[in-house]
């Protein structure tokens, strides 16, 4: 289709995106104009833009999607790759939290307030978080509530909250929960020690409660009245709150891979090197690193300008990529949480707000160093699946085949029966044959392994 609305962008009244000739516009309708104008007019656009927590735009001289609704065309610049919140680490859906509550600070000094505080409206770029959506702000009438508290709450507070008092995984609830964690829900999941820490009593344990005892009453906004004073104080408290969630990575699988390897060190140093010159011949614009660990290879790719999406399934391995990367201003990585076995699927009306993982790509290369054992011994994966898998994921592979004989393959076979006979080089060569051709192969001295450069066969 020549032109065509993003299908997560149909919620607000006040405009939408959409795509023509391959580029993405937001459209703002007339009943935005007097918002929008604040916006601009007020300084808070120019403010936001030069903290970096609102992506800049761009007004286009287009002809508008839909005529009889539209105010302005703008053209926003683009994120290379999204993101959503069960797929951030820790870290990062803290950050993400802290900057919406840094925008709400900001913009209430400019006359405006958030009227919503979707995560989905938060994405990385260069590492750091920044809001997308520009019509999510709204003049401030004095005496209003915030609008987009409970929003805030659920999206950010609540898993937040159990991630760092009860579980890490429990940020999975958001692929189920897609307007965020009910409170109701936070409330009985929880620990009873929080409901001693008065911030969290009083915006999930009480406002849970709250919720419940006027959801059947006929409460209507206006009928409260909230001082400039109390709804600063509620934004105040909330950046309070969680400043104190806190999570230490550690304990899991994965976490410490590096430091119990079988590698030595003259063999691992050649197959970064190995990996530096496939780079070099393939020159891709932009790259997964799926298995990546705490991002090593990740960072090789960096080094080389390619735009580099950095997946694991452990949280652990995730937070700690994620907090060298902002240690290292490290610009072009983003680290994700994702189990390859069951990624991020295609969720929301229709399926169709939130994109699956493969919709999100193709990519110019994807690296697959220390993996395909993982998938095939530990989770039976077929090796043609696999070379399917990557094939409608990417142009050219990097890729490493780990044998039987190798140690960390004999270590997932200590706890279970060997029922992979398949799983061979030469099996694994003939079947990936059939989505790839297979440009270079190379061993990696002192080890049992091998790095393999496909390319994708041509039409």
């Amino acid at each position: 289709m020549k032109n065509r609305k993003i299908e997560s962008s149909f919620r607000d009244p006040s405009g939408f995106l959409y795509v023509q000739d391959g580029t993405l516009y937001r459209q703002i309708n007339q009943s935005y104009k007097n918002e929008y104008d604040h916006l601009i007019d007020s300084g808070l656009y120019i403010k936001l833009v030069e903290k970096d927590l609102l992506i800049p735009h761009v007004e286009a001289d287009i002809a508008p999607l839909i005529p009889q609704t539209a105010y302005k065309i703008i053209q926003p610049e683009l994120i290379p790759f999204i993101s959503y919140p069960y797929e951030w680490c820790f870290s990062q859906l803290k950050q993400a939290a802290l900057t919406t509550i840094e925008i709400q600070k900001i913009a209430i000094d400019f006359g405006m307030t958030l009227k919503d505080c979707s995560s989905y409206n938060i994405q990385f770029k260069k590492g750091k978080p920044v809001l997308i959506d520009t019509l999510s702000f709204e003049k401030y009438k004095d005496g209003q509530v915030w609008k987009g508290y409970k929003q805030f709450c659920q999206h950010f507070l609540a898993p937040l909250a159990l991630m760092s008092h009860k579980d890490i995984r429990l940020n999975q609830l958001l692929r189920i929960y897609i307007d965020g964690i009910p409170l109701d829900l936070a409330d009985k999941l929880l620990p009873m020690r929080t409901l001693s820490m008065m911030s969290l009593f009083a915006h999930i344990h009480a406002h849970a409660k709250s919720q419940k005892h006027y959801e059947s009453k006929e409460v209507k906004v206006k009928d409260y009245n909230l001082g400039k004073r109390s709804f600063i104080g509620i934004v105040e408290s909330l950046h309070s709150t969680i400043k104190k969630q806190n999570w230490e990575p550690g304990g899991t699988e994965w976490s410490d891979y590096y430091s119990d390897t079988n590698y030595s060190k003259d063999a691992f140093e050649q197959k970064q090197i190995i990996v530096s010159e496939l780079l070099e011949k393939i020159k891709p614009s932009n790259l997964w690193d799926i298995g990546a660990n705490t991002g090593i290879f990740s960072r090789i790719a960096s080094s080389k300008g390619i735009n580099t999406v950095s997946f694991d399934i452990d949280p652990a391995a995730v937070e700690k990529n994620f907090l060298d990367c902002v240690q290292k201003k490290e610009i072009r990585i983003l680290p994700l949480l994702v189990d390859l076995t069951n990624p991020s699927p295609s969720i929301g009306w229709q399926n169709q707000e939130r994109l699956s993982l493969t919709n999100r790509g193709p990519v110019d290369a994807i690296l697959a160093l220390a993996l395909i054992h993982h998938l095939t011994i530990s989770n039976n994966v077929p090796l043609d699946m696999l070379g399917e898998f990557f094939a409608v994921n990417c142009k050219s592979l990097i890729i490493e085949f780990v044998p039987k004989t190798d140690s960390q393959v004999k270590r997932l076979l200590v706890t279970r029966e060997d029922i992979f006979p398949e799983y061979t080089e030469e099996n694994f060569e003939n079947h990936f044959k059939k989505f790839f051709n297979i440009k270079e192969k190379i061993k990696v001295k002192d080890s049992e392994r091998t790095i393999y450069y496909m390319q994708k066969e041509t039409v």
